[in-house]
């Protein structure tokens, strides 16, 4: 067999159990927090990168968004009398030093990655700029979305619908610290039931605090499901890839 003739190595480590092959994890800035009450627990970035390294070498296309609360909240910014737009952008530079520490974690773990920044700050990372993310993406480089969508009032869940959206993506996931939504918090309320399965229209209705209700609008609009799982379970992120984990389902219902 000649070099021409030899198959592409991503095809070849492409699973047939791979549900969804292009995919954006959500993380939240807290889930990177660890045990700790601030900041970035190195530990937990490096078993996150391990899942999405799984995830990776199964073929799947990644792209991630990462909140910033371990480090700053605009909401709770001007809450204090801070100025609403000013805290966002805080926020939204705490996200920016979030995605350089998995960038980090990433490629310690083999797998070549990209930061862009809806805010444009060439000394440490990439300018947002959707013909080249999804450039890198086809390329199987991890890309992650930093600096939410650049302007201030937007959530980092409005902006990970925003690109999964802008990427073609065929899921988002939404990593959270419970192991898909429940009608009440389940830590303060065990009798809260849990779903299985929502439509978008449920959702909102329902006022169920999995998302904002512009995400859950905008991945209504371009059919993007949402999957829900824990961040906890180490290898539930390419279970749920795969049809396999816990997690509840958000898309259009029957």
């Amino acid at each position: 067999m000649t070099t021409a003739d030899a198959p592409d190595s991503r095809a070849v480590a492409s699973s047939p159990a791979l549900i969804y092959r292009r995919a954006l994890l959500k993380i939240s800035g807290e889930a990177l927090m660890g045990d700790g009450e601030y900041g970035i627990d190195y530990d937990t970035v490096r078993r996150i990168a391990k899942d999405v390294k799984e995830v990776h070498d199964l073929g799947a296309e990644i792209c991630l968004v990462i909140g910033g609360g371990n480090i700053f909240r605009g909401v709770a910014g001007a809450t204090v009398g801070m100025d609403r737009s000013s805290a966002d952008y805080m926020g939204m530079l705490a996200t920016v030093i979030n995605a350089l520490a998995m960038q980090s974690a990433l490629e310690d773990a083999g797998l070549p990655t990209r930061v862009l920044s809806a805010i444009p700050m060439s000394t440490v990372c990439e300018p947002y700029i959707r013909r080249r993310a999804v450039r890198h993406m086809e390329k199987s480089r991890v890309v992650i979305f930093a600096a939410g969508t650049g302007n201030p009032f937007f959530t980092t869940d409005t902006t990970a619908a925003l690109r999964a959206a802008e990427m073609g993506c065929d899921c988002l996931l939404k990593a959270t610290q419970v192991d898909g939504v429940y009608s009440d918090d389940p830590v303060r309320n065990p009798d809260a039931e849990r779903y299985d399965r929502l439509s978008f229209h449920q959702v909102l209705a329902r006022d169920l605090k999995v998302m904002d209700a512009s995400a859950i609008s905008l991945a209504r609009e371009n059919s993007i499901p949402i999957l829900v799982f824990s961040i906890h379970n180490d290898g539930s992120f390419a279970e749920v890839l795969c049809g396999r984990g816990k997690c509840t389902i958000i898309d259009e219902g029957d």
